[in-house]
């Protein structure tokens, strides 16, 4: 009986599958395993293949070739129209792993929207199964494509409007000419993609949301404001008086911009000048997004700027602190931190004044070595240490406080001052101040002492913070 199972050959079959299966199971999962802590993605055709193809087209071998079973018979067509329909499965898995899985970022595969991809599976399955049957099963499948041809046609012509909207926001997903997070100007909406699907793009305008079809926008043109990479230019146009120098104006119009925190590091802001005290200021930042919240600070602060500088801004030129009582007033406010006695304040008058700063403009910039002193009359001032690309804050200012004390010492400013208030402080030359420490020793010895508590508050602050780094990174 043995001899004749082997000499009819079932019997080698049966030993195949007993031994060949598990051996190859054991090799797929162990495969499978390894691909899967690499996060590949042929691990899934593998899986398929090991969970399905293969006790299947076994089930399919013993039938047919071990147990010899007719291929007429009813059990023997079905294992070979599931292990068919599971190989067609695999073969589509694995093309879609070969084809879109590695595919570049800025490739035509990786732009093609993911419901292409789904209708061609859909297809090629539905032809697959087709083929199966017509194989397996003796099938006459022709009538039933021509009847899914006919019926195609009238339900596409029943359908031709919605289809048309679904059809343009397919090939919109397809050509990508803008993405989510994208600031468009199309059809006289502008503002910021938040949402494509086949029918429309959703558009935050600020006010709202506005639903514009695709059909309007690809039978239409449309800029896309975030379009090319790089930085976006927030423009704006002002005017000062013609008796203001030109070149003063744009130096100024420029410095204001370069401290701007919206402003891209490493692009720098333009200026021209069109005659008639108009001049056109080009920022350079990240995006629509941030233009018009730079161009709200640019103004402001450049208000307080030319005011400083005794710049007509719009043609206007006055500033209430400048007026002399002002000053006087200021002076009688800080006399205590000055040990200013009542012959000092007639000198003091005439050589020093009287600034504002708007909120976050830079009081006294890190690195140079101060020529003048500024004392606190009101607001409040942070003093930070510039940090990988940031700001640390380390201490405060405020009224009575002096800034830029290392002017007395020569040295370089090591921290940036910033007014964390609308900030209005006395300016002193640096001589008149020399002259004050020189008749007043007790002033000598108080800014010694603040210089050093703010240099020791700087060291700690920068050690806390490295030590805190170190604990992040320990864990």
């Amino acid at each position: 009986m043995f001899e004749d199972a082997f000499r009819d050959g079932w019997g080698w079959w049966v030993i195949a599958l007993a031994v060949g299966v598990p051996v190859l199971l054991v090799v797929l999962t162990e495969l499978i395993n390894g691909l899967r802590r690499r996060n590949n993605a042929l691990a899934g055709p593998l899986r398929l293949l090991r969970n399905g193809v293969i006790p299947v087209g076994a089930l399919f071998a013993l039938l047919a070739f071990a147990i010899q079973s007719p291929a007429e018979q009813v059990w023997t067509r079905v294992v070979a129209t599931v292990f068919g329909f599971l190989l067609i499965l695999l073969l589509l898995s694995s093309f879609n792993v070969a084809l879109f899985a590695h595919a570049a970022e800025d490739s035509w595969r990786k732009r093609i929207p993911t419901i292409f991809v789904e209708i061609a599976r859909l297809v090629l399955v539905a032809l697959g199964l087709a083929l199966l049957f017509s194989w397996v099963w003796d099938a006459d499948v022709g009538g039933l494509f021509t009847a899914l041809g006919v019926g195609s046609i009238v339900i596409g012509l029943a359908l031709q409007n919605a289809v048309g909207g679904v059809i343009s926001g397919l090939l919109l997903l397809f050509e990508q000419p803008f993405k989510i997070g994208d600031f468009l100007d199309a059809a006289g909406v502008r503002g910021r993609v938040v949402e494509v699907n086949w029918r429309a793009v959703h558009i935050d305008t600020g006010s709202g949301i506005q639903i514009v079809p695709n059909s309007s926008l690809s039978g239409a043109s449309f800029t896309n404001l975030s379009e090319p990479d790089g930085p976006y230019s927030a423009s704006t146009s002002v005017t000062f008086s013609t008796d203001d120098p030109p070149h003063e104006v744009m130096a100024l119009l420029v410095e204001v911009a370069e401290a701007l925190p919206m402003k891209v590091a490493r692009e720098r802001a333009s200026v021209s000048y069109s005659g008639a005290g108009a001049y056109g200021v080009a920022i350079p930042v990240a995006g629509p997004a941030d233009a018009s919240r730079a161009l709200s600070t640019y103004l402001s602060w450049l208000w307080y700027a030319a005011r400083r500088h005794g710049f007509a801004l719009d043609g206007d030129a006055t500033d209430p602190i400048a007026e002399p009582g002002r000053l006087a007033e200021a002076l009688r406010s800080i006399a205590a931190t000055l040990h200013l006695r009542d012959d000092d304040l007639e000198a003091l008058l005439t050589a020093s004044s009287l600034e504002r700063y708007g909120v976050g403009e830079i009081v006294l910039p890190s690195g140079v070595v101060p020529d003048e002193v500024r004392v606190v009359v009101s607001g409040r001032a942070i003093l930070s240490l510039e940090v990988d690309g940031g700001r640390v804050e380390f201490a405060a200012a405020e009224k009575g406080d002096i800034i830029g004390q290392t002017a007395l010492t020569r040295e370089r400013t090591q921290a940036v001052t910033v007014a964390g208030e609308i900030l209005t402080a006395v300016v002193l030359p640096l001589a008149t101040v020399d002259e004050l420490i020189r008749t007043r020793p007790r002033l000598a010895a108080e800014i010694g002492e603040s210089l050093e508590l703010k240099r020791t508050l700087a060291a700690d602050r920068l050690a806390a913070l490295s030590l805190s780094r170190g604990s992040i990174g320990s864990r």
